[in-house]
């Protein structure tokens, strides 16, 4: 299950990739907005992230114009390793050596086939371990130290 979340700025780009994921046949859950309505992408990002912190959803996508304000967000839930990417190749190292578990878009800053592309990769690539589980276990000592 993948949790979706976004802005009045991402919905569009949100939109987009809820037609991917229903072209691949991935479950999802909508945490919204669902209006083009100005919205605070800090509420929507931190809905997603808690999803999947709790074990709802396995991984979340989120939307905003940017990406980098709900990535912020997100980033303050516990246990969430959310990357902002406008590219494929940071989305598929941010699964490889960071496990990411969340990824961030910008609907202003990503065109719809490229995201298609930066999210099917993503999803596609898996965490490597090794000494990359090493840095995630730092990572998850120093959000321990912050509490």
């Amino acid at each position: 299950m993948i949790a979706l979340g976004s802005d009045h700025a991402g919905l569009p780009l949100k939109l987009e990739i809820i037609k991917l994921l229903d072209e691949l046949g991935l479950a999802y859950t909508d945490y919204g907005t669902d209006s083009l309505a100005r919205c605070d992408y800090p509420v929507y990002g931190q809905k997603a992230a808690e999803a999947v912190a709790s074990g709802a959803c396995d991984r979340g996508i989120i939307f905003c114009g940017t990406g980098i304000g709900i990535s912020i967000a997100a980033n303050k839930v516990a246990g969430i390793r959310c990357a902002v990417c406008s590219e494929c190749y940071s989305a598929v190292l941010s699964r490889e050596h960071n496990d990411a578990n969340m990824l961030a878009l910008g609907a202003r800053v990503v065109g719809p086939g490229l995201a298609r592309m930066i999210v099917t990769q993503w999803l596609e690539a898996g965490f490597e371990g090794g000494r990359h589980a090493d840095r995630v276990k730092l990572i998850h000592q120093i959000e321990g130290q912050q509490a």
